[in-house]
């Protein structure tokens, strides 16, 4: 099981180019994505009456509430434009949008959403690629389409021509009349001019489908401006995580010592004077010696119990030797809850994000068993060779509802993911479910070698 969730486009280092290697197949695919080119240019004519619309009415009251809905609809439609940009011609086109604030609550919060998408350029930017997509998107695709369509039309001509003939057809293909009375020497000239169609096809109709891609980037890229904001701000988060790292970092190492001082050290402080009083009574009190050994015992066991764990909690023994899959499943059986784990990862992160991933899940797990009110939870774990992120969704049953700000872990959580440059995105309605997804640029290792 899986969820989706926003996130930046970024080009990871195992990035290949997504097309098809033979003129072949891109010849015979192309159509296909030209008709899927018309569709989306279709609803790009529905979006600009939409927004158009919408935007009309924000003075009476109704487009503030409206505004929301329709815009993200239309962020939609150019994201699906984006991820087709990406994956069929290799064009990569990051998303613009500004980062979405909070709002007050009531009416102060609507119009304060309705500001920040109006302010917004890309949402101008993206309204003006709906507006021209209807024609040059449509254009592009409509003759990316027909170019083997026709050409196999033309074909059919020439194949059931007597039949044509028969019927009293009246009709045009290029520049050949189909109709009663031609002589029979025309009969093949659609059937050339059809196969001569279909060859062009295999390289007219990629060149209009790389073309479309090419066009999409010029409207729906980010401009120079919300490419300096957006590093900017990323800049601003890598200083914050960085700090809040060094901040954890600290509280790690003072959390460590104060475990071994008031745990194991003492322990070992206790053992030693009960062996230095047992050593004394040895001759004289055999019997008080032997309490007094076995009460050092049963204190060395405990702290050598207490030491594991301390050990586990600094870097688990299983997330070392089996990778972080195996790590995870380890802390679903020893979840209360029922805990379902998909995991698809074909080698491991570097260590210090494997430690990172296994952590949150750790936290995010606690999390669900104090306060989400669940009996079950899944969690996905994959990684995308194609935007070099690492990907972990943890989806529960419970009540929703969840907050960053009301102080349940995920500030924590979110804070020891963006050490990396790692983005957590949260869907928690009211009553459930609640998705957290992770997602961490990374690099993987060799592929595994086992599937346990």
């Amino acid at each position: 099981m899986s969820s989706p969730a926003d996130a930046l486009a970024v080009t990871g280092p195992s990035r290949r180019d997504p097309r098809p290697r033979s003129r072949l197949a891109r010849g015979l695919i192309a159509p296909l994505q030209g008709f899927v080119l018309v569709f989306i240019a279709g609803l790009n004519l529905g979006l600009v009456i939409l927004q158009t619309q919408v935007i009309g009415f924000i003075s009476l009251g109704v487009g503030l509430l409206l505004l929301p809905f329709s815009t993200a609809i239309a962020r939609a439609v150019a994201n699906w434009a984006r991820k087709l940009a990406r994956d069929w011609e290799g064009v990569e086109i990051a998303r613009p949008y500004r980062p979405k604030p909070q709002f007050s609550r009531g009416p102060m919060g609507i119009a304060e959403r309705a500001r920040w998408i109006l302010s917004d350029p890309a949402t101008w930017r993206d309204l003006a690629w709906n507006l021209l997509d209807c024609v040059v998107g449509f254009t592009l695709g409509l003759f990316a389409a027909l170019f083997l369509a026709y050409g196999i039309y033309g074909i059919v001509i020439s194949l059931i021509w007597p039949t044509l003939m028969h019927s009293g057809i009246d009709d045009w293909y290029t520049f050949v009349h189909v109709q009663r009375g031609v002589a029979p020497d025309w009969r093949w000239v659609p059937a050339l001019m059809g196969g001569l169609l279909i060859v062009l096809n295999f390289y007219a109709a990629p060149a209009l489908i790389r073309a479309h891609a090419r066009w999409t980037r010029v409207l729906l890229k980010p401009t120079r401006a919300a490419e300096l904001a957006q590093l900017s701000r990323r800049v601003a988060r890598l200083t914050e995580s960085r700090a809040d790292a060094v901040d954890a970092q600290a509280a790690e190492l003072r959390r460590i010592e104060r475990d071994l001082h008031d745990g194991a050290q003492a322990r070992l402080v206790a053992m030693g004077m009960n062996l230095g009083a047992a050593e004394a009574l040895l001759d004289e009190h055999p019997e008080a010696a032997r309490a007094l050994l076995i009460e050092a015992r049963d204190a060395s066991a405990k702290a050598l119990t207490e030491l594991r764990s301390l050990v586990r909690g600094i870097h688990p023994p299983v997330l070392a030797d089996r990778g972080l899959a195996d790590a995870v499943r380890a802390l679903a059986l020893d979840s209360p809850l029922t805990v379902e784990v998909a995991a698809d990862l074909p080698g491991r992160p570097e260590a210090p994000v494997e430690s990172a991933a296994y952590f949150a899940a750790s936290e995010l797990l606690t999390n669900v068993a104090k306060h989400a009110g669940a009996a079950r939870v899944w969690i996905d774990l994959s990684y995308g060779a194609e935007t070099g992120m690492l990907r972990m969704t943890m989806t529960d049953d419970g009540r929703g509802g969840a907050d960053p700000a009301e102080g349940t872990g995920l500030r924590g959580v979110e804070r020891r993911i963006g050490t990396f440059d790692g983005l957590m995105s949260l869907t928690s309605p009211p009553g459930g479910p609640t998705v957290v997804t992770l997602e961490i640029p990374c690099v993987l290792s060799s592929p595994k070698t086992s599937s346990s």
